[in-house]
């Protein structure tokens, strides 16, 4: 494996080489690139080009942040972000505009990740509707959020990440995507395996044919320190480089907590000839943290009173020599050639290699020592502590080819898209689990393991796993004037191998599984930028692994939804308004639902039978003349376990579900006078309170998180070529439970952060 490895850096190295080269050459180009956009005149009204596919070869631009500052000749200050408001998505896998879209979908670009200044994956979507993050605090390797009930699949520029079997993320830093994009509701009849609630796409940057480049810093609370930059541009009329990187060291609100983090993200585009383009990516990651990131505590002194007083928010039961480390590399391309203006071909695939070692894994999940077992903690301040090692390795190759065509049959229009694609992952994890010490909640003096129980290693095979998947999949848009119906239909067969030696019967066990799913969808776009629209779709999801209480393999899931609503594109508001909005309602229904137990013991999962998640939900992303921007969603989750061979979890709410939430942010620039290019924002997030498990004989008592109201603001001044910012998220530092998963496995929410920003750009 290390061989491996090795020759594959080996082989990567003259490219990485070539393209350092190339960004020090660009780099040397800055000043002139400077000046230039430093003098020219803000064009505010300019068209916009919408985030998404470009029309010449149907692959994501090679786009950046459009985020650009000059000085007019009248001495105002414009700080113009044209794609601050998305107009298409390349979830979609077309360039369908979202208005056209009969399903939600909500864009978080680049330029609202860097006005908004959000660090991760989990900030990005505290204003969008239905979805819900940071249930386990700030931690500070995986982004944590469901969206309607469900956690969503990571995919990477449309393909599936290479995630664990346990946690959804592959925790890539946020920096090193344009945008992030959620498709809300079932997204198998274009991607295959997802859950109902959906998945989210991150896009890579790309290279530009346009020079481009920032470097950035920020500095903040609990040590804060990252330096990160980006830097593109043509070195030839036909190729084109980029380099983007990241570094960061970091502390966290709890106590004896640290995490560095190494991101290198090489890119290269070649133009073969006027219709056909080849990208090349490339992305490596490394992280290293120390101590128990998750902080979990006791119910009592938390969410429930403690006569010896309340725990406080920086208390860490966990071992401060804890240490987790992660290292993960993509390769890939995305190959674009359109024959004509109405038919292109498009190949993207990725070569993905994921690998984590937690060899020392000191938490204190026990909750408090009751010893005489009477449900009474024996003095209320002593806690089990448990060692739980973990390793785990994912290798991937997922591939995409399709051709996009657009046809016309009479007065119909048609956007025609016919896909397949295929996956190949392979994944091998083991545990170890022992007990540890005793540590005092509220005086936690952690006292070293003996050697012997330092690193229990690695004796039990969690998962030994291998996925096959080929699916075909097609699309027709159909456009009759401004009435559009969307249908698409997709088959999957899936082969499973399940090495696992805790699997029932024969050992290896094998399962195929046939599925085809469906999507029919239809809308009206006025001409006043109304577009009512209504959809039903379906997902099919193989679940992987062995239900531990039946010692079965997991059925695979199944889902269907219908959604109704209307969208609003105000566009046409005049010059300098752009303005997306969308009012949906949905119901979804899932078969065959695993949830994962994590309080008690670390691996636990089981398999319900049926749950159902209905609501309603807005969202609103507008920016006004390049001064005033405004997020704001409202979401209303209604969740319930409606069949379950656990009678206890029949009627049960899904876990991380809030009824609701609600967040507004208003952001002001002002353009004039003496404070000229001198800005300000502020906003509020309101989430309701929501289970943090589901009910079951390991689990008797369900404990609801609290709800809670925080503020963020920010204050920020811009120059052309200079961007400073200070951003706090819950200034007023508001202490809140955001999950107890059960007596020993409750998190504090995410408490203040300010953190300053300074952005030179090229």
């Amino acid at each position: 494996m290390q061989g491996s490895a090795r020759g594959t850096a080996a082989a990567i190295r003259p490219y990485r080489i070539g393209l350092l080269a190339g960004a020090a050459l660009l780099a040397g180009l800055a000043s002139p690139a400077e000046a230039q956009t430093t003098d020219q005149p803000a064009q505010p009204d300019a068209a916009e080009t919408p985030t998404g596919e470009n029309s010449d070869t149907g692959s994501p631009e090679g786009t950046d942040s459009q985020i650009e500052t000059v000085r007019t000749e009248e001495g105002e200050i414009i700080v113009t972000a044209r794609r601050f408001v998305p107009g298409e998505a390349f979830a979609n896998k077309s360039d369908i505009p979202l208005i056209e879209t009969p399903q939600s979908v909500s864009v978080v670009t680049r330029d609202q990740i860097d006005l908004l200044n959000f660090v991760d994956a989990q900030q990005a979507v505290r204003y969008t509707a239905g979805v819900f993050g940071e249930n386990y605090g700030p931690d500070l390797r995986f982004d944590f959020f469901t969206v309607r009930g469900f956690t969503p699949r990571q995919y990477i520029d449309g393909l599936a990440a290479p995630v664990s079997t346990t946690i959804f993320s592959t925790g890539l830093d946020l920096y090193a995507f344009e945008s992030l994009e959620l498709l809300k509701g079932p997204a198998s009849v274009l991607y295959g395996s997802a859950p109902p609630g959906g998945i989210y796409n991150e896009t890579s940057r790309r290279p530009s044919n346009v020079f481009n480049s920032e470097i950035q810093a920020k500095f903040g609370q609990d040590d804060y320190k990252s330096l990160a930059g980006t830097i593109t541009g043509p070195v030839t009329d036909a190729v084109s480089l980029r380099f983007t990187g990241l570094g960061l060291d970091r502390e966290a609100e709890r106590d004896g907590v640290s995490a560095r983090r190494l991101l290198l993200a090489p890119s290269a585009t070649i133009k073969i000839g006027d219709a056909t383009r080849l990208t090349g990516l490339f992305h490596y990651q490394r992280d290293r943290v120390r101590g128990d990131t998750n902080g979990f505590l006791p119910v009592f002194g938390t969410l429930l009173p403690n006569p010896l007083g309340e725990v406080d928010r920086d208390t860490n039961l966990g071992d401060p020599e804890n240490l987790y480390r992660r290292r993960q590399r993509g390769m890939g391309f995305d190959l674009a050639h359109e024959f004509t203006d109405a038919l292109t071909f498009r190949s993207n695939a990725r070569w993905s290699r994921y690998r984590e070692r937690t060899p020392t894994g000191v938490y204190g999940g026990g909750g408090l020592v009751d010893d005489d077992f009477d449900s009474v903690p024996d003095d209320f301040r002593t806690v089990q502590q448990f060692n739980f090692s973990y390793a785990e390795d994912v290798r991937a190759f997922t591939i995409d080819n399709r051709l996009h065509a657009k046809v016309a049959t009479g007065a119909l229009e048609h956007d025609l898209l016919v896909g397949l694609d295929y996956r190949n992952v392979d994944n091998e994890s083991a545990f170890g689990f022992i007990f540890g010490n005793r540590i005092d909640l509220f005086d936690p003096e952690n006292v070293p393991l003996a050697p012997a129980l330092r690193e229990p290693g690695y004796p039990f095979t969690f998962s030994d796993l291998r996925l096959k998947q080929v699916g075909f999949y097609a699309q027709d848009h159909i456009g009759l004037g401004n009435f559009f119906v969307t249908l698409n239909g997709r088959y999957d067969r899936v082969n499973l191998r399940n090495d696992n030696p805790g699997a029932p019967a024969t050992n290896p066990t094998y399962s195929k599984q046939d599925e085809f799913t469906y999507r029919v969808g239809a809308n009206y776009v006025f001409d006043n930028g109304f577009a009512p629209y209504i959809g039903y779709a379906t997902s099919f999801e193989p679940v992987l692994g062995t239900n531990s209480v039946t010692g079965e393999a997991f059925r695979p899931s199944s889902g269907r939804q219908i959604e109704g609503g209307i969208k609003y594109n105000g566009r046409n508001l005049g010059p300098g308004v752009r303005l997306f909005a969308t009012a949906a309602l949905f119901k979804i229904r899932q078969k065959d639902v695993v949830q994962t137990l994590p309080a008690i013991t670390p691996v636990f999962g089981t398999q319900v039978g049926e749950v159902e998640v209905w609501g309603g939900e807005l969202e609103l992303v507008a920016r006004f003349r390049e001064q005033l921007s405004v997020n704001g969603s409202y979401s209303y989750n209604k969740s319930e376990v409606t069949e379950s061979s656990t009678a206890a979890e029949v009627g049960a709410d899904l876990p991380t579900t809030p009824k609701h939430k609600a967040s507004v942010f208003f952001d002001y620039t002002i353009p004039r006078g003496t404070l000229a290019g001198f800005g300000f924002g502020a906003g509020g997030r309101y989430t309701s309170r929501s289970a943090g498990s589901l009910p079951g004989p390991f689990n008797p008592v369900v404990y609801y998180g609290e709800r809670a109201t925080l503020f963020d603001a920010t204050v920020h001044y811009d120059l052309p070529g200079w961007r400073f910012a200070i951003n706090g998220s819950n200034i007023f530092d508001k202490t809140y439970v955001a999950r107890c998963s059960g007596p020993g496995g409750c998190t504090y929410g995410a408490g203040r952060q300010v953190i300053g920003t300074l952005i030179k750009r090229f």
